[in-house]
């Protein structure tokens, strides 16, 4: 199923919301998009055991969204069959006061994958391009230079054999104040929930016009970015593990060179 062609960022991309969020991939069916799902972990999975195994490539997968876009579940989706040891899980919360004593990059190039290794951020380095600005700490020229930095960061990354997929989960507004609803309410979920949500949600146009700025300012043929609409949760993961499944395929993992001469050898 080809979907990285459709879910790459168009010139539009902030249509993608509401009652205009396009279903792009999946049958529209919860129990087929749920079987094509399993499939897809699977062939994750799959790959990233041989890529863990050779030990020469490395992907970075950065998940960007609104609170409520579902970053853990499509996370949690996509690898749910992968070798752990292979993994490398990252979540960007606000600096510390020793990293705010660094580059806002410091913390950031420790978290990259190694060889062999599939690195997750969930949020990453662009909420340094996003809370900033809407919180008034960044104007346009400091902005404008962390962009620079960003496409330097991740070209380096790139030139040094990490392959880079950006997603971001568009959600609706409708749908977030749903969610964050149904937080409050579900004893399972209630611990998610933050107060702060409620204030960061109080600036959606704003957090909206970062968004279209960052991503427009960093997508690039290496480090492209895909488009998810994420107020449909099945089409949401599906859509998320078919672009992950698909980096990987186009990487072309193997298993090392077999050895007869290893295959001689009696255990005893």
């Amino acid at each position: 199923m080809k979907t990285c062609a459709l879910l790459r960022l168009p010139a539009n991309w902030e249509a993608c919301d509401d009652d205009a969020a396009r279903l792009l991939v999946g049958s529209g069916d919860k129990q087929q998009d749920k079987a094509a799902l399993e499939a897809q972990a699977r062939r994750i999975g799959e790959l990233q055991q041989m890529l863990y195994a050779q030990q020469k490539q490395k992907l970075l997968v950065i998940l960007q969204g609104m609170d409520g876009a579902g970053k853990d579940r499509s996370i949690a989706a996509s690898f749910a069959y992968c070798n752990m040891m292979g993994l490398r899980a990252k979540s960007f919360k606000a600096p510390t006061p020793q990293e705010l004593a660094h580059d806002f990059l410091w913390r950031v190039h420790a978290e990259t994958p190694a060889c062999g290794q599939i690195g997750i951020f969930n949020r990453s380095h662009y909420e340094d391009v996003l809370v900033p600005r809407v919180h008034g700490q960044l104007d346009a020229a400091a902005c404008r230079q962390r962009y620079t930095h960003i496409r330097a960061f991740e070209s380096l990354l790139a030139e040094s054999g990490t392959r880079i997929l950006k997603i971001f989960l568009h959600i609706s507004q409708r749908e977030q104040a749903r969610r964050l609803q149904e937080r409050l309410q579900d004893p399972e979920k209630q611990w998610k929930f933050d107060p702060s949500d409620l204030r960061e949600r109080g600036q959606w146009k704003l957090y909206q016009q970062a968004y279209a700025d960052a991503l427009h300012a960093s997508d690039a043929e290496h480090a492209p970015w895909h488009i998810v609409p994420a107020d449909n949760k099945p089409q949401r993961n599906l859509a998320v593990s078919c672009l992950i499944a698909e980096t990987l395929a186009d990487m072309q993992p193997a298993w090392p060179a077999f050895r007869p001469e290893l295959a001689q050898i009696k255990v005893e």
